[in-house]
């Protein structure tokens, strides 16, 4: 009877773990992730975002976010969505790259035939050592793009060779995966609400 299991109870501790991420430690690196989030959309540059599994998913979620959500894509203004790709979206390019070269090289390769200098990858990864988002930063950092690692636990590789590293030191998969999507929604609120100021001056210097 003692080990009866509370879903409230767990529901909180769950909570409660994912909002104790969220701390003035973490704020500094997440604002670099959106300054240059900004400085590639300002400079017509390509986002590439790319992870394993649940990582992946949150890739193509996030992307679809930066790619309209920021931008005015509906509107008659000047300023489109970020030019972002996930690199997890076509199967047919996946499954062919894992089958002819190899796991570890489905998103190297395709940044070796799409990047290019002054573009920014970013990698989700709860661990940070998975051999093909470690190698997409490697290759990604000789095109000269600049790289940013999301990633959970010990941060892994990814923490040590990224650029810029927003790194929650989390033991649980599913609560850095929350995260991933989290700092994208983020960002991406951000970015829309400087955009809409900026939207604003601008009327307000035509019609002064």
């Amino acid at each position: 009877m003692g080990n009866k299991l509370n879903f409230e109870i767990f529901c909180k501790a769950y909570i409660e773990k994912l909002t104790s991420m969220f701390n003035d430690d973490y704020f500094g690196s997440i604002k670099m992730l959106a300054d240059s989030l900004e400085q590639t959309w300002l400079t017509k540059k390509t986002v590439f975002i790319c992870g394993n599994g649940g990582s992946a998913a949150n890739a193509m979620h996030i992307a679809n976010d930066m790619h309209f959500g920021i931008g005015s894509c509906d509107q008659n203004t000047s300023y489109p969505g970020l030019r972002i790709e996930a690199l997890p979206t076509n199967i047919g390019v996946i499954t062919c790259l894992a089958n002819d070269l190899g796991y570890e090289n489905i998103y190297s390769q395709q940044l070796q035939v799409k990047g290019e200098k002054g573009d920014l990858l970013i990698v989700l990864s709860g661990s940070g050592n998975s051999p093909n988002i470690v190698k997409a930063i490697r290759i990604a950092k000789k095109l000269e793009i600049k790289t940013i690692a999301i990633t959970g636990f010990d941060g892994g590789l990814s923490k040590k060779l990224a650029d810029i590293s927003v790194h929650f030191e989390i033991n649980d998969m599913q609560i850095a995966e929350d995260i991933q999507v989290i700092v994208g929604h983020i960002c991406m609120q951000w970015l829309g609400e400087k955009m809409r100021i900026k939207r604003l001056e601008e009327e307000s210097c035509k019609n002064g």
